[in-house]
């Protein structure tokens, strides 16, 4: 007597049952701080020209873009760390990083509180710091993405700094 054959298993773009749809709440989680970031800096463009900078200073225009690639990098690495993990410390860990994220701007383009703005995203390189390590052991390609983010998280911190001492 011969046995059934097991049925085929088909490759689906899903792990855990976390398919690419999974990835729309990321997307817009990040493009909400994006633009909570926006609403805060409405005036950016007048606060920052009128700030003295440090010599290092990159033009007005190139946060906007720069924002766009990293909120980007940061939605698609949150995502693939909750593919793998579900909700766990790594994801918890990324939100913490989201919201000291979000806080920054009103709190330097809003306020104007340039050294409580520096707390934050000192705060803020920590926790991506951290992010990375921990992301590490889960994805490293989340990692990954979260590298260029924390490149870009440490000029701004020293930016901050220099506006900070410079106003």
């Amino acid at each position: 007597m011969s046995t059934p054959a097991a049925a085929p298993t088909v490759s689906t773009p899903t792990r855990g049952g976390r398919s690419w749809l999974s990835l729309i709440p990321f997307v817009l989680l990040v493009a909400a701080v994006a633009a909570l970031g926006g609403l805060a800096s409405s005036n950016a463009q007048e606060v920052y020209g009128n700030l003295e900078l440090p010599f290092f200073a990159p033009p007005a225009w190139l946060f906007g873009p720069a924002w766009a690639v990293f909120y980007t990098l940061i939605a698609v690495a949150g995502w693939l760390v909750y593919r793998a993990r579900g909700f766990s410390f790594p994801l918890y860990l990324w939100a913490a990083q989201l919201v000291l994220n979000a806080l920054w701007t009103p709190l330097f383009f809003g306020a104007e509180l340039y050294w409580l703005a520096f707390v934050d995203i000192a705060a803020l390189w920590v926790a991506v710091v951290w992010c990375v390590a921990v992301f590490w052991k889960v994805s490293r390609l989340a990692a990954g993405l979260m590298v260029p983010y924390l490149g870009w998280v440490t000029f701004a911190a020293a930016l901050n700094l220099g506006i900070a001492l410079l106003n």
